[in-house]
């Protein structure tokens, strides 16, 4: 890098943006990985995932949060013991920092529903109490989350969700490698 030149930065920056452009492409390519993962669940992930964005959807949320419902478990295939970091992660710079936060946080919420059935402490959210955005975080695993493993749910196809995807990813919010205007 030392020896990088101008010329040789262009031409890493246009191979960059070329490739930054089909991030949503790569997203969806990964949620399909969580098709027919059922994890014991009575719904595939891939069917969890479109629930709780259709939850969404259909509740009147904004295309970023739908976004972020629908990629909130995106992380289980590569990081069972930290699948909420994971999706944060992607998330991050496209959309709201309460939305960002919710994404993050949302497995010790969800927890509430079912840690005291495996030995762990189902209050662990309580850590986070007074924090700006607890009340949305419990929202989002009481409306959305919590609610997405009915079999007999009428999701929206992964499809419907494809052009919002694409939209929300088409410009970060905020990225140290994104012009900001």
């Amino acid at each position: 890098m030392t020896e990088g030149t101008q010329e040789d930065w262009s031409i890493i920056a246009r191979d960059y943006m070329a490739f930054a452009g089909s991030l949503p492409d790569r997203v969806l390519a990964h949620l399909k990985l969580l098709d027919g993962d059922f994890g014991g669940f009575p719904v595939d992930r891939l069917q969890h995932s479109l629930q709780t964005a259709t939850r969404a959807h259909r509740d009147g949320r904004g295309e970023s949060y739908v976004v972020m419902a629908l990629l909130h478990d995106i992380g289980d295939t590569l990081g069972t013991y930290n699948h909420p970091d994971v999706a944060a992660a992607i998330v991050k710079p496209f959309v709201t920092e309460e939305e960002h936060w919710i994404c993050q946080h949302h497995g010790a919420f969800q927890g509430y529903y079912y840690f005291h059935f495996i030995g762990m402490d189902r209050d662990m959210r309580e850590k986070y109490r007074g924090q700006p955005h607890f009340a949305a975080c419990e929202h989002f695993c009481a409306t959305y989350d919590q609610a997405a493993f009915d079999p007999d749910y009428a999701s929206e196809p992964l499809e419907f969700f494809e052009p919002m995807l694409r939209r929300v990813m088409a410009k970060p919010l905020a990225s140290m490698y994104a012009k900001q205007d």
